[in-house]
């Protein structure tokens, strides 16, 4: 795109000076706007060292109440940031509805300094823009307002100005080795930087090239262009977003009523002894998932009093309690809410070598959040597909994702119901809650069979635990979770 530019034709100042007070204006009431519709706004800021991205941010930024925004510098990612997933730091940035997130710098320059170090390349580098793209899309699908700014000046204009930081004691820190770099290498950066820009310039998220060699004229150019986007996604709040069709592969897997319950049980004995050894077995296992720096995802779905936490107590009993950590979900608070969805999750998740558990999980949009009205018909729909990028986003990564529905028929629930309500120490793991879910068990039925079925990846597959004896259930989950981890440690070289 840089090769191709050509930059708008700048005004004279006096003109410059009265639109800059006009848009100054214009945003400060757009702001209260922003905030009554609930629009979260995403301003990336990207462009060549020294261009002006932190001054203009500064400008910027003065025309917004300082309890709607946040500023977030976005420098290399520190040894403990490595250890997630690329996306990881990003989406945690990500503001509530109602508020900005200014970047310093993002994805964007960290991608370009992966391709101009060569850590990344050919397929590497195709994975990573398929990754920016899905995660700047899946925020416009849910509402967010992306800006893409990339702040252009020529070579000698770069020198220029590193030359006036580096004379001084007090500004030569703003200058960094990379900035440099840069102006040393410049033809090959505006390569790289054209090309990156042209692999991410889509619709929903488009960048915006500003003439930065003179400050004002750019103020004036991100001033103009984050009014007149914040005046269309005001008035594109009431359209619908197109579902988009799964392009990832799936597997069949059963309607619940095929699932036969019936033999699927063991004594005492037998359960003891396959436990014993099993829960011995998974701890040599972790140990090996930390020096190989594998992470592990565990996420349970399933019935209410299916046995899920009896399930998740036998898995942990066989962990160093160090190297994993269960997260109980429940209804999201307000400043989660106020998120996307999937946001809750992202910033859940383990470092590699380490194991995250999940009771309840993101399939809570397509179940609980589908029936109890939650969420829009659109929004539910749409996230059978962020579902599985969101999967794909982990293997890609490297992770072992296992998701378990634990399966029991109406009578055991039941029984398992009236146990709780009779027992006082157990009544507190029943709930009304619960009784109203169970009068809706037909329509959960049909929103889980679909939720298997359109998520069921080759990937991330589904595993049906029988848990109308929960010995069974246990057992079997332990099972399936050392093959799966050993299948993970076979497929990476030990490099140690």
């Amino acid at each position: 795109m840089l090769t191709t530019w050509t930059p708008a034709h700048m005004p004279e100042k006096e003109e410059i000076k009265t639109r800059l007070q006009t848009a100054r204006s214009q945003l400060y009431d757009f702001q209260m706007k922003i905030k009554e519709h609930k629009i979260p706004v995403i301003v990336l800021f990207e462009g060549w060292g020294s261009s002006g991205k932190g001054s203009t941010i500064g400008k910027v930024i003065k025309n917004i109440d300082p309890r709607f925004f946040k500023v977030a510098t976005m420098s290399a990612p520190t040894a403990e940031e490595l250890r997630y997933p690329f996306l990881y730091r990003y989406f945690k940035q990500i503001p509530e509805a109602g508020k900005f997130t200014f970047l310093d710098s993002g994805w964007m320059e960290q991608t370009c300094k992966d391709c101009l170090s060569g850590e990344i390349e050919g397929e590497g580098y195709i994975q990573r823009i398929d990754s920016i793209r899905r995660f700047e899309r899946q925020l416009t699908d849910n509402g967010y307002l992306v800006l893409k700014f990339f702040m252009q000046i020529d070579r000698d204009e770069q020198k220029r100005r590193e030359k006036l930081l580096l004379d001084h004691k007090d500004t030569r820190w703003r200058v960094s080795d990379f900035d440099k770099w840069q102006n040393e290498h410049y033809k090959k950066c505006a390569k790289v930087f054209s090309q990156y820009l042209s692999d991410t310039n889509v619709s929903s998220a488009p960048w915006y090239i500003i003439d930065a060699s003179d400050r004002k004229w750019a103020e004036l150019q991100v001033l103009e262009t984050m009014v007149s986007n914040i005046e269309v996604a005001m008035q594109n709040q009431a359209h619908s977003v197109p579902i988009l069709q799964n392009v990832f592969p799936l597997e069949q897997i059963p309607r619940l009523s095929d699932i036969d319950l019936r033999d699927k049980t063991m004594d005492d004995e037998e359960y003891r002894g396959e436990l014993k050894q099993l829960q011995s077995k998974l701890g040599e296992l972790h140990n090996k998932l930390y020096r190989r720096r594998i992470p592990v995802i565990i996420t349970y779905e399933g019935w209410d009093a299916a046995g899920k936490g009896g399930n998740i107590k036998r898995i942990t009993e066989a962990l160093d309690p160090r190297g994993y950590e269960v997260h109980p979900i429940a209804s999201p608070e307000p400043h989660e809410k106020a998120r996307h969805y999937l946001w809750r999750f992202w910033t859940r998740l383990p470092k590699n070598g380490h194991i995250a558990i999940f009771d309840r999980t993101w399939y809570g949009r397509v179940m609980v959040e589908r029936l109890e009205g939650f969420c829009s018909e659109n929004d539910w729909k749409r996230a059978y597909n962020e579902m599985n990028e969101f999967e794909k986003e982990l293997k890609d990564w490297g992770a072992v994702i296992i998701k378990f529905w634990v399966q029991i028929d109406k009578d055991t629930q039941l029984e398992r119901f009236q146990e709780r309500q009779n027992n006082p120490e157990k009544q507190w793991k029943i709930t009304d809650e619960d009784w109203r879910n169970r009068e809706k068990w037909d329509l959960y039925e049909t929103a889980v069979n679909e939720m298997l079925k359109k998520t069921n990846t080759t990937y991330a597959p589904w595993h049906v635990l029988e848990s109308n004896d929960k010995k069974y259930a246990r057992i079997k989950a332990l099972k399936i979770v050392i093959d799966a981890i050993e299948a993970a440690l076979d497929n990476k070289t030990d490099k140690k």
